[in-house]
């Protein structure tokens, strides 16, 4: 019988900050399989026509995505760091609760794809995306600092 899989998403809820605490997101399962969050749309996540825009789509599937190849590559002792984002919109959004779920395509030494589903509250796939990142040793730069996460 296989060991159930450790769920982080209460850690990464405990301090929140950056990118996700501006757009409200909470994660709700983090593991090394899979991730989901969820957050509410709010007036910071429209654009002028009143719909969610694009970009909100594009950085929760970044988030989501590169959340499940952090927690892969802090298993392995590497950080990763994002290549490219192909996020598609496929239904617009002008209120509720969006879930967004990533799961791992594919896990090398080197570099890792991940797919990104936002959906809303009817289960309707509103955007998906894949997200490619770079696995770096330890040590690495990037922009001229060594690449670890900020604590506080």
């Amino acid at each position: 019988m296989t060991e159930p899989l450790e769920d982080l998403a209460p850690m990464l809820n405990a301090q929140p900050e950056g990118w996700n605490a501006a757009m409200g997101l909470t994660f709700v399962r983090a593991t090394l399989d899979d991730v989901t969050a969820e957050f509410t749309v709010g007036p910071q996540h429209l654009q002028p026509y009143g719909l969610v825009h694009g970009g909100v789509y594009a950085g929760v599937i970044e988030a989501i995505c590169s959340v499940g190849a952090a927690l892969d590559g802090r298993a392995r002792g590497v950080s990763v760091v994002g290549l490219d984002n192909q996020t598609s919109f496929l239904h617009a959004v002008r209120e509720g609760t969006l879930r967004a779920t990533a799961k791992a395509i594919t896990r090398g030494r080197r570099t890792q794809l991940w797919e990104g589903t936002i959906t809303d509250a009817t289960g309707r796939t509103v955007a998906t995306g894949r997200v490619r990142l770079l696995c770096l040793e330890g040590g690495a730069r990037v922009a001229g600092e060594t690449v670890a996460v900020k604590n506080g």
